[in-house]
């Protein structure tokens, strides 16, 4: 009777692990993994980082040069069930598993938040009239178009760091605020 008693024990306490990790996952902090060059020079493909997902529970706009994790499926609305099942179906550990390789989830750089006017002129991104001083792209951009693009409320224009190699706003559009799921927080050494 002593060991049946141990056993459920050891089995209560490895429950209560299971749920408090996924509890983290699904909400705080998620493993992921940077796919293609979009980020270099700041991150490389194959990176292992670490997303903060508590921008999600207080709703705040993220800051410009913050890179964030957004999901790109503008075209659907996200629902509260997704920010529990999408980290437990496209997460490092599942898909080494699964060998699903989804790319739903974007690295990016912020570059405009809501109210903001865009251009894109002679290899620079100019915001409200101002061309920025962008010392973390990797090489100068050759993107060049007449389009204004005035961001949204409760939106966020982003960008990948190798402009050049890089899927973002400039192909899918603005990224409403329900979409960015979490800020870069760190990179694993592994």
């Amino acid at each position: 009777m002593k060991i049946l008693k141990e056993i459920f024990s050891w089995m209560g306490t490895i429950l209560i692990s299971i749920i408090v990790a996924l509890l983290v996952i699904i909400f705080l902090f998620q493993p992921t993994s940077v796919n293609g060059p979009s980020m270099e020079n700041t991150l490389h493909n194959g990176d292992k980082i670490i997303i903060n997902k508590t921008q999600n529970i207080f709703h705040g706009i993220p800051n410009y040069e913050d890179i964030v994790i957004i999901d790109s499926r503008i075209g659907r609305e996200r629902r509260f069930i997704d920010n529990i099942m999408d980290p437990l179906k496209y997460n490092l550990i599942v898909s080494k598993i699964t060998g699903n390789e989804d790319e739903i989830f974007w690295v990016k750089r912020v570059i405009g938040k809501p109210g903001d006017v865009l251009e894109f002129k002679e290899g620079k991104v100019v915001r409200n009239g101002e061309a920025l001083d962008e010392s973390y792209i990797k090489e100068p951009m050759l993107y060049q178009s007449d389009e204004k693009i005035t961001v949204p409320e409760n939106s966020i224009f982003v960008m990948g760091d190798n402009r050049n190699e890089s899927k973002d706003s400039r192909v899918i559009g603005c990224v409403p605020m329900d979409h960015v799921f979490g800020k870069y927080l760190l990179r694993l050494g592994f």
